[in-house]
This record gives C-alpha cells, sequence and structure tokens, in this order.
C-alpha cells in the first residue's frame, strides 16, 4: 500500500461516512488528505491529521471524529491497525503484505516509477544558460547547465510537457567585436581593445582561414562579416558539444536575431499596445512597467529608432506564450536580480498572470576549489574557467549530482578533492556505489541460480525491510513536491536517505542463501525488495542526469 493508496482510503472513508449521514461536511470531502511517515515507528506506519483539520467544519471535536474514521479505516484491507493519538491525530499500521507489494509495484512499473501526473496538461518552457556564442561556456555557466537540465526532467517525470530552450545572444555590438577579434588574430594583427583575447580566438581564426583560405583576399568589410558569422558558427558548435558531453540536451536553440528578422519584435509591440501600456515621449517607444511594480518604465524602441534589448525580452516571452506555454520558467544567474521585478512587469503587460504565467529563480555563484585553491582563470578563454576544464578536473556525474544537492539561490564551494573521493562521505559515491551493490547482489543471485520467484509479500516483515518499502514508497511524492517547488536538490537528499536505508537493510537481513543453504522464500522476496530499491536510485539518478553504475 502507498501513501497516495492509503490517502484515497482514507477519502473513501470519508465519503463513505458523509454518505451514511454519520458526516457532515458543507464543504464537501477533501480533494487531497495528507498521510506522512512519523518519525517514531511507535506511531504506526503512517499518521494523518485529518480528523484535526475537518472537525470544525463536521461540527464535532477532533477526537471524536479521529474514532469514527478509525473505525471504518479498519475495515479496509491492508490496514492492521488504527490508532488514536493525542486531540485526533491517526496512527495507522499497514500489514506487511499491503506494504510489501509495494516491491511488486516497483518493480512491474521500472523506469516509470515515481512518475506521476500532478502536471498533466501544463506546457512549460524552461530557458537557461542562453550565452554569448562569443566565447567557450564558463563556470558561471555550470551550474544551471546541471540544475536546469534537472529540473526540467524532474517536471517531466510530475507530467508536464517540457521544453528546453537556449537562447543565441547572436545580435547586437558583442558580435561585431567578436568578429573583429577573429579576424584581427588571422591577420596578425592587434585585438582591439574591448574585444575578445583569449586563445581560442586565435584557434578559431586558425580553423577558419584553414577550411578557407581565400577570406583573406576578400574587402575588409566583407571579411569581417564572414570571420563573425564563421566565427560563430564554430563556437555555437563547440557551446553544443560541451552541452552534450555535460549531458545537458536542448529541444530549442532559439537565436536572437531571428526575432528582429522574423518580424516577431513589431508583433510583440502590436500585441503590447492593444493591452494599453505603452506610450511614446522624449521621441521613444516606452512600456509603462511601473503599472506592474517595475522600478522605472522601460523604453523598446529609441529615439533613433533603434530597438532595444527589452524589445527583443518583450518579443521573445511573448512568442512563448504563443507557441502555447503556460509557464515560461527562466533561470537566471546571480547578477540578475534587476530582471525579475521588469520581467514579470513584461508578463502582466502581455495581459498574464505574472504570478502564474511567469517564474524567473535566481542561481548563486559557485566557487571550484582544488588543492586549497580557487580555480579562477582559464588562459584559453582570456577570462574565467570553462565548462570543458570544470568537467575535466571533477567528471560529469560528480559535478551534476553536487551541483544538483544543493538548493541554486545558495552560494556553493565544491571542492574537487571531496567530489571525486570514493568514501561514504561523498554523497554521489555513496549513492552510485549502492546502486553498484544492489547490482552485484541480483549478479550473485543468477550466480547461484536463485530467482526471484513469485511474491510472497507478507514475508518482508523485518523491521528495516518496513524502513526501507517505506523509503521506496515516498519516491512519487518527492517528485511531485520537486516538481511543484522547482527543487530538484530534493531528489538528491531523497536518494541519500534512501541509499542509507538500504544499507542498514542489508547489514541485517540477509538477501542470499549462505554456503549448501537452499533458498528460500525469504531469500526471494529480498530479491524483489532489493530489485525495486535498484529501481528506484536508477530513476532518481537519472533525473539528476547522473550515471547508475552496476560496478564500481
Amino acid at each position: 500500500m502507498t501513501p497516495e493508496q492509503l490517502s484515497s482510503a482514507v477519502r473513501d472513508v470519508l465519503t463513505a461516512a458523509v454518505d451514511a449521514g454519520d458526516l457532515a461536511l458543507p464543504d464537501g470531502v477533501p480533494t487531497q488528505v495528507t498521510v506522512e511517515r512519523p518519525r517514531n515507528r511507535d506511531h504506526g506506519d503512517y499518521a494523518t491529521n485529518v480528523a484535526l483539520q475537518l472537525a470544525k467544519k463536521a461540527g464535532t471535536n477532533p477526537r471524536a471524529l479521529a474514532e469514527l474514521l478509525a473505525a471504518r479505516l479498519r475495515q479496509v484491507g491492508g490496514i492492521e491497525a488504527v490508532d488514536i493519538a493525542g486531540p485526533g491525530f491517526l496512527n495507522i499500521t499497514v500489514s506487511a503484505a499491503a506494504q510489501g507489494e509495494l516491491a511488486r509495484t516497483v518493480v512491474e512499473a521500472g523506469a516509470t516509477y515515481g512518475r506521476g501526473d500532478a502536471l498533466a496538461g501544463t506546457a512549460i518552457d524552461v530557458e537557461f544558460i542562453s550565452a554569448n556564442p562569443t566565447g567557450p561556456l564558463h563556470l558561471g555557466h555550470v551550474r544551471w547547465a546541471a540544475v536546469g537540465d534537472a529540473l526540467a526532467r524532474v517536471l517531466e517525470a510530475a507530467g508536464a510537457a517540457v521544453t528546453r530552450e537556449f537562447y543565441i545572444n547572436d545580435r547586437g555590438g558583442q558580435m561585431d567585436k567578436f568578429g573583429a577579434s577573429i579576424m584581427a588574430r588571422a591577420l596578425g594583427e592587434a585585438v582591439p581593445e574591448d574585444g575578445y583575447h583569449g586563445e581560442y580566438v586565435n584557434e578559431l581564426a586558425t580553423a577558419i582561414v584553414n577550411a578557407d583560405p581565400g577570406i583573406l583576399e576578400l574587402p575588409r568589410d566583407e571579411q569581417l562579416a564572414r570571420f563573425r558569422e564563421d566565427g560563430y558558427r564554430l563556437q555555437l558548435a563547440e557551446q553544443q558539444a560541451q552541452l552534450e558531453q555535460f549531458r545537458t540536451r536542448f529541444d530549442v536553440w532559439y537565436s536572437e536575431r531571428s526575432l528582429h528578422d522574423g518580424g516577431r519584435v513589431e508583433h510583440a509591440l502590436d500585441v503590447l499596445r492593444q493591452q494599453g501600456h505603452l506610450f511614446e515621449a522624449d521621441g521613444a517607444l516606452w512600456m509603462r512597467t511601473t503599472d506592474f511594480g517595475d522600478d522605472k518604465d522601460r523604453v523598446l524602441r529609441r529615439s533613433n529608432g533603434e530597438y532595444t534589448y527589452f524589445a527583443a525580452d518583450a518579443a521573445y516571452y511573448i512568442d512563448k506564450r504563443e507557441r502555447g506555454f503556460d509557464i515560461c520558467v527562466y533561470l537566471l544567474g546571480a547578477d540578475h536580480h534587476g530582471y525579475i521585478g521588469r520581467l514579470k512587469a513584461l508578463a502582466a503587460c502581455a495581459g498574464d498572470d505574472p504570478e502564474k504565467n511567469i517564474e524567473i529563480p535566481i542561481g548563486q555563484l559557485v566557487k571550484i576549489v582544488q588543492d586549497g585553491q580557487e580555480l579562477r582563470l582559464s588562459k584559453r578563454a582570456g577570462t574565467m574557467l570553462t565548462l570543458g576544464q570544470v568537467v575535466e578536473a571533477a567528471g560529469v556525474d560528480a559535478l551534476r549530482y553536487s551541483l544538483c544537492r544543493y538548493p541554486a539561490e545558495s552560494p556553493l564551494t565544491l571542492d574537487v578533492a571531496q567530489i571525486t573521493k570514493h568514501a561514504p562521505d561523498n554523497p554521489v559515491y555513496y549513492v552510485q556505489y549502492a546502486h553498484a551493490r544492489l547490482a552485484s547482489i541480483l549478479r550473485n543471485a543468477a550466480e547461484l541460480g536463485v530467482d526471484k520467484g513469485e511474491l510472497r509479500p507478507e514475508l518482508l516483515d523485518h523491521e528495516r525491510e518496513s524502513l526501507l518499502l517505506g523509503a521506496l514508497a515516498e519516491f512519487p511524492r518527492v517528485i511531485a513536491t520537486a516538481a511543484e517547488l522547482r527543487e530538484p536538490h530534493r531528489v538528491a537528499r531523497y536518494l541519500e536517505d534512501t541509499a542509507s536505508t538500504f544499507h542498514k537493510f542489508y547489514d541485517v537481513c540477509r538477501v542470499l542463501p549462505m554456503g549448501d543453504e537452499t533458498a528460500t522464500d525469504v531469500h526471494r522476496a529480498r530479491l524483489w525488495l532489493v530489485e525495486a530499491t535498484q529501481v528506484v536510485l536508477a530513476n532518481g539518478l537519472g533525473l539528476l542526469g547522473v550515471d547508475a553504475p552496476d560496478r564500481m
């Protein structure tokens, strides 16, 4: 019996009591009844405070309502005991057979176990990283590369239709500076002072000239355009390859240029004008974002006729909404706090609900420490540490897991030695080792010729088995909560707790027969539990984009 099934049983009991005239609920039976695992197992397998919540509405006292519900719950199959504690808490003990059935449920569900439909019918666009195509991805992009992707996976697991989107900032003066920097390197000239100076610029120049030596014979204005466009193409391809290596994949690579070239900016201004929030002053076109809490109104078109970057932001948001997304999530860096007010005001100016249709989480900075020193500079990039260098230092699994296990809004320092060591105090190793240990048990069972056979769930009655089954039962609820709160770190912390619960189970519950001992139905039932635990750990690691190794 899962927590969801038990919650449904409590609702059914409430409904039956109302139908029988034993209970009056003017507002009807609640759609959700919360049941939780008590910290003290003497209080049963699950507890609910539903009697305390509904007593006043029902015109009775909590204890009396608890007595009414307890009597009915004791008749429900799979419930072994119901006790009333304090002013009206219901402590419910589930039979070993009912709880043990969960092992079958998990194994048969396989990769789908844990997934739900809480967000079914909701289309969510998750935009993250969105870097300029003028250099390698760097340390500032690393956190959202992991957490943004994990968030998208969690939202999908909760039933949402998710699109991962990368906004390419491929328009504006920085692109011309990028092209001029590459051209200068190719011609042996000094790079402009406000240009790009990393060694990667020289690499791009060499690659472009080697592919097309004739580029050096073109007039300078044509050379500039070619170096800019070829450099853009090569640099974007490198960013995509780096993200692919990091297991971060995007469904849409959206070009800022396309907003302007495709008339999306003009269309957005028409939409905003119809909403009545545009005005002209000093020859410029403005959006009155102060009507919706922004600290100042925003210019969309300057007096010289040029569109501002915020005009592209407006066009991009409206384009997302017109593509059918119910919620647009913008995952921004630590230096973008000022964007929250203006983007929410933009959504309101477009006629949307800024508390519903747009979300703007802010990720704080990450520091990487190696050998006691903070890794800062990259000679190749000319600025800060690149994504490729961080991955090379720590590895994909260690980096992704470590970035995902903390709330994104908290500053983070990661020590390469700590997150890569093979020891129980390294969380990623601890969880992956638990999965490998589970796989090893199943391999050993196969070598011994022990098949899990038909499950006899009532045999999983040891306290450690019950605790492990209880942990596995929580997985769907953990995913739903992580999706609702946009907090994928909850999955990582759950995996660590579940791995610990498994190790404690394995310490006292022998899974395989020893020596010439004949395999019993208890061994087989425990093999079901082992396989179920392996499924949950693999599914959870998959949500974080981390491998679930069979051997370590």
